[in-house]
Parts: C-alpha cells; sequence; structure tokens
C-alpha cells in the first residue's frame, strides 16, 4: 500500500488514540528508515526506547527464527530454554536473584506493585500498602500505573477512580519524602532519570539517602528502569551510575530489541514473596521474545556501553557548538538524552523534523527527546543533528 493508503485505512478501522506524526514507515536498517516510497528518515527514536539494536541486525533476525521455528509458544505451566537461560543471564548482570517475565513496562510495574504490597502483608498485615512515587514521574498507561504515575495530565476525570494507594512527592526532595513516608507506607518507587516527565535524571546523593531511609524503616525500594535500562543510558542498568542496591527493579522496552518484553527482578529478600497462583502472564517469558532478549544481552557488551556515553557525549558537544540560544544544555544519560527549548514548542518543532527526514521525540513541557538504537553510527547521528539544527535555526 501506499502511505496515503495506509494513513486513509487507519482513519477508518483504527482507533484513534495516537497523535501520529505524518509519517509512514515501511522498513529499516541500522537507524535509518523508509517509507513505502522510499523517503528516509533518520530514527532518534528507536520505537521509544524499543529498538535497542537498530533495524535489520541479522544476528538478532536469526535468533528469532530458529527459535520460532522450533517453539513460538506454550503456557508458562511448562519448562522451556529460553527463559531460563535468559533468567539466568540477566541475575548474573544485575546480582538479582530473580526475575518476572511479563509483556511491557506496565505489567512490569504492577507486578512490581503486587510484590511489594504482598511482601507488606505478609510482614506487618493490612494497613501498610502506600505506594510513594515521584511528581514528574511515568510509570505505565493501565489504571493503577496511571495512579502511581506523577503527572497531572495523566490524570483525567474520565478515568476516575484510579486505584488507590499512591502518593507523589517531589523529586530530589527528601524532607518531603520522610513527612510522606508513614505507618502505612509499603514501597517507594522512582524512575533513575525521569523520561515522559522531561528527561530529569536524579541527583545520585538524593538517590542514595531514599535507599538508606527504606531501609532504616523496612519500606521496598523499587526501581523503575522500564526505560533507562537494557545499556539506555551507558551502563546494563542505570542503577549501576548510582551505586544504588533496590529490592527489586522493573525493565522492559529494550529488552528484546524490538518484540514485546517486560518484567522485575527481585533481590534475596523478595526472592519467595510471589508463590504459584499469586501473579501471572500469558506471554510472559515467551520463548521467541527470550531467545530475542539473549541475542540482545550477546550484543549489549562493555564496548558498545562505552560507546552509548561518547555517542551521548558527542550529541551533548554538538548541540552545544550550534550556540542556538533557543536551545538548552542537554540533559540526561548516554542515549536517553533531553533538550531543553526556550521560546518553542517542542511538538511543533519535532513535526518539522519528521517532515525533514527525522524522528524525534518529546519529553515534558519543554523538551525534545533523543532515544536513538544504541548502534547508531556517527554518520547517521550527524546526518540527524544536521537537520535538527536546521530546523532550529
Amino acid at each position: 500500500m501506499t502511505s496515503n493508503e495506509i494513513k486513509s485505512k487507519d482513519l477508518q478501522h483504527v482507533m484513534q488514540t495516537y497523535g501520529r506524526f505524518d509519517a509512514v514507515i515501511d522498513r529499516g536498517e541500522g537507524a535509518t528508515l523508509y517509507s513505502p516510497e522510499g523517503k528516509q528518515y533518520i530514527d532518534f527514536t528507536s520505537g521509544l526506547g524499543v529498538n535497542s539494536l537498530g533495524y535489520g541486525n541479522k544476528k538478532w533476525a536469526e535468533a528469532i527464527y530458529a527459535q520460532a521455528i522450533k517453539l513460538q509458544h506454550i503456557s508458562n505451566l511448562y519448562y522451556t530454554e529460553p527463559y531460563v537461560r535468559l533468567a539466568e543471564a540477566l541475575t548474573a548482570r544485575t546480582g538479582m536473584k530473580n526475575v518476572f517475565f511479563s509483556n511491557s513496562g506496565a505489567e512490569a510495574n504492577e507486578g512490581m506493585i503486587k510484590l511489594a504490597r504482598k511482601y507488606s502483608y505478609n510482614k506487618y498485615g493490612t494497613g501498610r500498602s502506600d505506594i510513594i512515587t515521584l511528581v514528574q514521574s511515568f510509570h505505565g498507561r493501565t489504571v493503577t500505573t496511571l495512579a502511581a504515575t506523577g503527572q497531572d495530565s495523566f490524570h483525567p476525570n474520565h478515568f476516575f477512580p484510579l486505584t488507590e494507594g499512591f502518593r507523589h512527592v517531589p523529586a530530589n526532595d527528601l524532607a518531603a519524602l520522610e513527612v510522606a513516608l508513614g505507618d502505612n507506607t509499603c514501597a517507594v518507587m522512582i524512575e533513575l532519570v525521569q523520561g515522559e516527565g522531561g528527561v530529569l535524571p536524579l541527583d545520585k546523593d538524593y538517590v542514595l539517602a531514599v535507599e538508606k531511609l527504606c531501609q532504616s524503616k523496612d519500606v521496598l525500594l523499587l526501581i523503575d528502569e522500564v526505560q533507562t535500562g537494557v545499556g539506555r543510558c551507558g551502563s546494563f542498568f542505570a542503577m549501576e551510575q548510582y551505586g544504588v542496591n533496590p529490592d527489586a527493579v522493573s525493565f522492559a522496552k529494550g529488552i528484546a530489541g524490538g518484540l514485546p518484553m517486560g518484567g522485575f527482578l527481585a533481590n534475596e529478600k523478595l526472592h519467595a514473596v510471589l508463590q504459584p497462583g499469586d501473579h501471572a502472564s500469558t506471554f510472559g517469558g515467551n520463548p521467541v521474545s527470550a531467545a530475542a532478549a539473549l541475542e540482545v544481552l550477546n550484543q549489549v557488551t562493555p564496548k558498545l556501553l562505552a560507546e552509548v556515553t561518547e555517542k551521548g557525549d558527542y550529541i551533548r558537544k554538538t548541540t552545544k557548538s550550534w550556540g542556538i540560544p533557543a536551545v538548552g544544555e542537554v540533559r540526561g544519560l548516554g542515549l536517553m538524552l533531553g533538550i531543553p527549548l526556550t521560546g518553542l514548542v517542542p511538538k511543533e518543532i519535532a513535526q518539522q523534523c519528521a517532515q525533514n527526514g527525522l524522528l524525534i521525540l518529546t519529553a515534558g513541557a519543554d523538551a525534545l527527546r533523543m532515544l536513538p538504537p544504541l548502534t547508531i553510527t556517527y554518520e547517521e547521528l550527524d546526518a540527524g543533528l544536521a537537520i535538527l539544527k536546521s530546523i532550529l535555526t
């Protein structure tokens, strides 16, 4: 089909829940995408941080094919090799004890919430179930993870009532957390870099103080690494750069390189909290997704992680060299970057970029967001940055 035919059928047959950009994508190679008519786009989005290895990665595709032709799915009532190998690799890489596999980030975060509440119930009984999250946080779009999200723009009245038991405090304000953290609190859940909130990294000293405070009160520390994980920030998980050891950590997006997968890892204290019947996911640990994830882990090497940091530094230096007054200093970690804009509307800039061959995201009210494939080349970076500069000047 042509681009116009695809857009027409979308309008006729698909619920209009997305504010789509005027770009139809047919295929890709590396970090470069093409429309059905051959229009080229440099991709600074990687499908919202999902396509960690870019497009057309042959080893990744071969791993998927080999598993799909062997066994595409089976119930979690039975054992298979791929999810076991993946669990072993993830626990070895993170130092956590065990893992639960799901399909998405929201589902992973819901699982962590259930884990925290059951731990508290088992030890303290009822009345200790509240979870504190941060203002400007984003944890998902289910009714429960919306309640956990600390942004009023995600809380329209037409979805009320949201799930009870969540309170939001300002980021980097330990005093506010100490006030909010009462006898009815079972967990604190944070993102180390608030992606949807504007690509806002938390202060390291604050995170370490939160960890210490949680430990002193037997309140669980949950870290949402749905967007920051799997090499996105220049380490396998961002928590490595903060020196923090959470009780549980969620992941999704880039873990399977483009196939749906998420999950959460638990430490020794929590590894046996969830028992048979407590939680489940039909597609969790799917053999094909697990095989894809294993190949992602094979390719997210120390060398690639170092390159992620170097490429992030390159973007910072390049945008700073432009000397454009409306462009602020880049914030974020690795290849999870936000460019604050003054006097410009990020959504409008992103739309103009798409028209001119660059796919880029927005974050919060004032920033553009970059989440390119971890494997993006410097040639592709230069091509995309040149388009962005031309739009901003």
